[in-house]
């Protein structure tokens, strides 16, 4: 099912132009720190960071500050790192948009023609408790689009390429939600404003909600705590607050997504967890995942390559949980477990059997072509009496069982059964090697 699952991502990406990018575990903790917001729950209770004892005083000087050793004394080196002490701080990877974008700089893609469109595939690593769907080493399937434009096709493209993604992995029943939370012009305005109105009810909110308040009020929108949701949707809108271009740019990507065929659904309360998100943001929910139905989020983040010292350049990605896709495709009457009932994932083509030494030669041929063939194919590996090898071969759950013997060598024929049907035919090698592989 893992497998199947990064397979279609990698065939349904590559129709839509992305290419993969490999990105390391470990990143310099500030990295992070700048890009996700020191007052996100990810980098302040989340994120495992430790500091490096490798990490030498000159280096942290070369490093930082780009200067040679020899123009500074001890007292200065000693100095320097303290004050640079973060780039010795190491973690590892909370999430990967910002290190597709350290890479993008690094890389120089800024300098290239067109937009740069990458995919990724891997594992992330939260300290968070762990529950149904929520692990501390879990596995993400990423999209990111860096580049100059940021027209809304480009924003509805990628959610389609993500819809086309999970529904050719096999899921049927999900729902997508659609927001804008606006931009650097508008969305200050908009900040005040709820906080003010968060400010009224703070008794009424937890301790969480209530530190949010101060330290980004947007997030209280984003709260799964029960008790809170009936004081959230007395709120007032972004909607309400969006400048002209915010406004005109999400009508734009709207309309885009409606001449697609894509339905969604406008959540106002939507906001994403990390603070360089802006405008378009959005969230795909899947049923039988209990309370932590998100299976996937993302959204625009225009100005993120500037935090980290690039140029003026636009982006939009997703990253969607591997572990909550799988658990969805499994769920009862999901379309994966009806296809893993039906046996039809990773399915087993040929068991070849085998009886004396000269059948054991062809069979190893025989196999061999099979594999050229694409078939997936199992060899006996000892002699056994045919009895005990067509009952391995009915345990497999191969769809055939060929059986080599002596008989079969001198006729050139093998026997080719078929353990769907219970029936079977003698056929050359060939022919066996063509049938077996649908060829």
């Amino acid at each position: 099912m893992w497998n199947r699952v990064e397979q279609t991502a990698r065939r349904v990406f590559a129709t839509y132009g992305f290419g993969e990018i490999r990105l390391p575990i470990f990143e310099q903790s500030d990295l992070f720190a700048r890009t996700v917001g020191e007052d996100t729950d990810i980098i302040s209770k989340e994120m495992f960071s430790f500091y490096d004892p490798t990490f030498s005083k000159e280096e942290a000087v070369r490093v930082a500050l780009a200067l040679p050793l020899e123009n500074r004394n001890e007292t200065d080196i000693a100095k320097v790192f303290e004050e640079h002490r973060s780039w010795a701080s190491i973690a590892l990877r909370p999430e990967a948009t910002a290190s597709v974008a350290r890479a993008y700089i690094e890389h120089g893609f800024q300098s290239k023609p067109g937009l740069a469109r990458l995919y990724y595939i891997g594992p992330m690593f939260r300290r968070e408790r762990p529950q149904k769907g929520r692990f501390r080493q879990f596995y993400q399937v990423g999209a990111e689009v860096m580049g100059q434009s940021d027209n809304p096709a480009i924003d509805a493209e990628v959610i389609e390429m993500l819809l086309e993604f999970i529904s050719q992995s096999g899921l049927k029943e999900w729902k997508l939600d659609v927001n804008s939370i606006g931009c650097s012009e508008c969305r200050p305005a908009y900040v005040e404003r709820l906080r003010g109105e968060l400010q009224k009810v703070k008794d009424q909110l937890g301790l969480d909600s209530q530190r949010r308040i101060e330290t980004n009020p947007l997030r209280v929108l984003d709260s799964k705590v029960e008790e809170e949701q009936a004081i959230i949707e007395k709120l007032p809108s972004i909607l309400s607050h969006l400048c002209g271009g915010c406004r005109e740019h999400f009508a734009e990507v709207r309309k885009e997504l409606s001449s697609r065929g894509i339905e969604y659904r406008l959540n106002s309360r939507l906001v994403r967890g990390l603070d360089y998100y802006m405008r378009t943001t959005f969230e795909i929910t899947a049923s039988g995942l209990g309370s932590q139905d998100a299976i996937c989020g993302g959204g625009r983040y225009d100005g993120l390559i500037e935090i980290l010292g690039g140029p003026p350049t636009k982006g939009i990605g997703f990253a969607l949980g591997t572990d909550r896709l799988i658990m969805a495709l499994e769920a009862p009457h999901s379309a994966g477990q009806a296809a893993r009932a039906e046996g039809k994932a990773d399915r087993l083509d040929a068991y070849v059997i085998w009886m004396g030494e000269k059948a054991k030669s062809a069979a190893r041929t025989l196999t061999r072509k099979l594999r050229q063939g694409g078939a997936q194919v199992e060899l006996q590996y000892d002699e056994k009496k045919l009895k005990k090898g067509l009952d391995l071969a009915s345990k497999s759950g191969a769809r055939f069982a060929v059986i080599i013997g002596d008989e079969e060598i001198e006729k050139k024929e093998f026997v080719l059964r078929d353990l769907d049907a219970g029936e079977q035919e003698s056929l050359p090698e060939d022919e066996v090697v063509k049938k077996v592989s649908g060829k």
